[in-house]
């Protein structure tokens, strides 16, 4: 009696460690297209009729992992630095289970292949040395102060004199706020290096910095974003 008491609750244990989440592809499917495509298009690459001023991501293009795109779907573009509220939070609207379907439906239909994108992009940069990485967030740094701050701000929070003049102008910038940014260094170093329209935004606001900077230099950039930016509030 006493070993069967034993045995059930671990039997339990097992299950629920082995349990892993059902993601429904149809049922992504048909809340993007009640809610989403109006923005996204119907294959994820933008809707061209819709006259935003921020114009909504090409999601077959997007940098954006599964479980970062449920994160923004979930709180909003805002809430992870956009300087705009064109992408608004869906967690009033959607709870999780849904949510996470809506980030596994674009993931696949739209960019299957991002992973390795992403991955194919990270093997052919050029790798940092172990005897230059005690260099790379003051070049980091310096760079930042001289390039990414006349947009994103000395501290990143999206705010600077340019970016005012840009509204005064009425030729609207939206730098992102750094600091609160859910890219990782990686993402961040192949933004910088191939700019936003690579990534999937329809304008060039952010640029390509390729030609300018190596990829060491560039990597700096994204390892001082990643570990001083971010620790500014």
């Amino acid at each position: 009696m006493i070993k069967y008491f034993l045995i059930i609750p671990l039997l339990f244990s097992w299950s629920l460690a082995g349990k892993v989440k059902d993601y429904s592809f149809e049922d992504g499917k048909e809340i993007y297209k009640s809610t989403c495509v109006s923005c996204h298009g119907v294959n994820g690459d933008t809707n061209n009729a819709m006259a935003l001023v921020v114009r909504p991501r090409q999601l077959n293009k997007t940098v954006l992992t599964k479980e970062q795109s449920f994160q923004i779907i979930k709180e909003g573009a805002h809430f992870w630095g956009a300087r705009s509220d064109i992408m608004p939070t869906f967690k009033y609207v959607y709870n999780d289970d849904e949510l996470d379907d809506v980030a596994h439906y674009i993931t696949q239909a739209f960019n299957p292949n991002g992973k390795q994108r992403v991955q194919k992009l990270l093997d052919e940069s050029d790798t940092v040395g172990e005897e230059n990485q005690p260099k790379m967030l003051k070049t980091g740094e310096k760079i930042f102060n001289r390039n990414c701050s006349m947009c994103h701000g000395i501290i990143g929070n999206g705010q600077s004199e340019y970016v005012e003049q840009s509204k005064a102008q009425k030729n609207f910038i939206y730098p992102y706020d750094l600091r609160r940014t859910l890219l990782t260094e990686e993402q961040i170093f192949l933004y910088a290096k191939y700019g936003g329209k690579f990534w999937g935004t329809m304008e060039d606001d952010m640029p390509s910095w390729k030609r300018k900077y190596n990829d060491f230099e560039l990597k700096s950039v994204a390892k001082y974003v990643n570990e001083k930016i971010k620790t500014m509030k």
